[in-house]
């Protein structure tokens, strides 16, 4: 049973522990039980409107112990975060509690346009005029931060804003990504691990696929989903978003029949922004030496390649992609292939921003123009003998050209 085979339990609290301040069924009897065995427990919250205290009163009136350095709110270890990071004035879009806890932290609340960050929770008394200060402060280079980026809550009457409502609202009007310190994102659960001395047998136990189980497994760590749904997975076997098991209440952690899978983290990063339409152009010259270019984000030699724009044929987007990175004008003579593949498409940028592509790959042909060696995203453009690739190669584009070599002129998804 899943009590044996941990040694830290990390809870979410609303939907796991309780709902509406009620304790769930088994809630009380199987943390109590967890402490009589000497297991180390944490309790996590994106919930930035509340204190690590107030949430030890709210356990504690249950009839469930807890502590304050058990607890892990999104205020809380916010303030922690901006302390790490030497951050000595904010100006908060949150109740008081975000601003207590920063005050805690020894962070200044400011609400002049000197600022250093800009913090992003939760006040239902917000006005434009906020959301209008904090977007000109983060535009003046004040740092963005995100207690959290949960859309959305149920309520009584149907769904309700949160947290990330408003950070995507100064998202868009600044134009700038936030540092999000809430679930699924590692920050919270580093800080809920960092004073343990066996991480590696911890586990998750959440009601949210998309903050508790992706934020465990992005960490490393075995998650079980709280759920009275017979089945709650995703297509892929390789989706961070699916639990090592599925129980109904807390009592399942104590059924000898529950089997929780090993959790493996795959070689790829998660996508954050699902999956994009992709292209390449392979460029033979005539003795059949292909073009292939140094890329500047990451120094990897690969096929002239991007990404679609609204409005753009695939055929066009190559076209289009290839004169920028080269300078050369090229006519589409064949397709090669449509790949996609976890292992080998998912890119990581300086920016944090994580894309899976599925990219249409074409054989092309110079029609006109001059070669450029180097430009803003290329470090160098060249022609190489498919027997001497350089080392560095992207590894996707290998059997790309071995593809356009062949003579069969078929299409087909890898």
């Amino acid at each position: 049973m899943a009590a044996d085979e941990f040694d830290v339990f990390l809870f979410d609290l609303d939907g796991v522990i309780y709902i509406e301040g009620n304790p769930l069924p088994g809630a009380v009897e199987c943390l109590e039980l967890l402490r009589r065995n000497r297991k180390a427990i944490r309790f996590l919250t994106n919930n930035p409107c509340t204190t690590r205290e107030k949430m030890v009163k709210r356990l504690n009136k249950i009839g469930i112990e807890a502590h304050s350095e058990e607890v892990i709110t999104a205020s809380w270890v916010t303030a922690q975060y901006l302390k790490k990071k030497n951050i000595k004035t904010v100006f908060v879009l949150g109740d008081e509690n975000s601003k207590w806890e920063c005050k805690q932290a020894g962070i200044l609340i400011d609400d002049t346009m000197s600022a250093e960050a800009v913090v992003v929770g939760w006040d239902d008394k917000l006005r434009l005029r906020d959301i209008k200060k904090a977007v000109q402060l983060i535009d003046n280079g004040a740092k963005f931060i995100g207690t959290n980026n949960d859309r959305n809550f149920p309520g009584t009457e149907g769904l309700l804003p949160a947290v990330g409502a408003i950070v995507k609202a100064v998202e868009v009007a600044s134009e700038k990504k936030p540092v999000i310190i809430g679930k699924p994102y590692p920050y919270m659960f580093k800080k809920a691990l960092e004073d343990l001395k066996v991480p590696s047998r911890a586990v998750m136990i959440g009601d949210n696929s998309y903050s508790d189980i992706l934020g465990a497994h992005q960490m490393g760590i075995q998650a079980i989903l709280v759920s009275n749904k017979k089945t709650n997975s995703f297509p892929s076997a390789r989706d961070f978003r699916n639990p090592d098991a599925v129980i109904s209440n807390l009592k399942g952690l104590f059924d000898d029949n529950l089997a929780v899978k090993k959790w493996a983290s795959p070689s790829f990063p998660w996508p954050n922004d699902g999956v994009k339409a992709g292209v390449a152009g392979i460029i033979f010259d005539r003795h059949k030496k292909v073009l292939l270019m140094k890329r500047a984000d990451n120094g990897l030699w690969g096929i002239p390649s991007g990404h679609v724009e609204p409005g753009e044929t695939v055929e066009e987007a190559i076209i289009r992609e290839i004169m920028e990175e080269t300078g050369l004008k090229v006519k589409v003579n064949r397709l090669i292939g449509v790949y996609s593949n976890p292992l080998s498409q998912v890119f990581s940028y300086p920016s944090g921003k994580i894309d899976h592509f599925i990219t249409t790959c074409f054989e092309c042909e110079v029609v006109e123009g001059n070669l450029i060696k180097s430009g803003e995203e290329t470090l160098d453009v060249d022609y190489f003998d498919f027997y001497r690739l350089p080392k560095n190669l992207l590894p996707m584009h290998p059997m790309w050209l071995k593809d356009a070599l062949q003579k069969e002129k078929v299409s087909y998804i890898r």
